[in-house]
């Protein structure tokens, strides 16, 4: 099945989208009904996320391969599974549909619509935390496509789920989703001036694990 080139685009963008309401809406219910237990507020932004991911995943990666994310676009950009061209226009609509999707949890919850962070996520150990949320999922994915595609979502929302509870920065893993959550006030939240050292992380972490793929991938036979 052949989709075309703006429907991959509308599928990029909305899915990102979608996934940052998901994101930020969560992160704003779990705050309001647990305002004195930040560990509550996590579970539910964690579980929220995971869920949505799988969902999205499924119904959207036939038409685009459900990147959601310049990561993992810059991931098959290197292995030429797509054209720099095709992977710019990626990038552009899912930025643009992450910050579309912090927007709609906004309104959603009669909030500012404009806004910017004032949550630090500063530090080595915050960027180093992304970097490894971000090799993960990277390597998840591509060791998935490579063993099990089919499993691909799952795959995916499970790594996330543990990436909020096993990293320092509560796994972003996601160059799009770092620069929407700027533009948020809310639990989920990170200051811009932390911005640049997460998706420095992040873009690194991820040409590294296409790199480590590509060795511990190569020979796999069935036994």
């Amino acid at each position: 099945m052949t989709f075309s080139i703006p429907q991959k685009l509308a599928a990029e963008a909305l899915g990102t989208a979608l996934l940052l309401a998901i994101v930020v809406g969560s992160g704003v219910m779990g705050a309001a009904m647990s305002p004195e237990n930040n560990a509550i507020a996590l579970l539910g932004n964690t579980l929220a996320t995971g869920a949505g991911l799988v969902v999205l995943i499924t119904i959207l990666g036939p038409v685009s391969g459900a990147h959601f994310n310049p990561a993992v676009t810059l991931a098959f950009l290197i292995r030429s599974e797509i054209g720099l061209t095709l992977a710019a226009a990626y990038m552009a609509v899912q930025i643009a549909g992450g910050v579309a999707g912090v927007g709609l949890a906004h309104a959603m919850f009669d909030l500012d619509l404009l806004q910017v962070s004032l949550k630090a996520r500063a530090g080595a150990g915050q960027a180093l935390g992304e970097a490894t949320a971000t090799f993960g999922l990277v390597l998840t994915i591509l060791g998935t496509l490579r063993f099990r595609p089919d499993a691909v979502p799952m795959a995916v929302g499970l790594f996330i789920t543990a990436g909020y509870w096993f990293t320092s920065s509560t796994s972003f893993a996601n160059p799009a989703v770092t620069i929407a959550r700027t533009l948020t006030d809310t639990f989920a939240g990170v200051r811009p001036a932390d911005a640049p050292a997460f998706l420095l992380a992040q873009f690194s972490a991820a040409a590294l694990a296409v790199g480590v793929a590509a060795w511990l991938f190569a020979h796999h036979k069935k036994a």
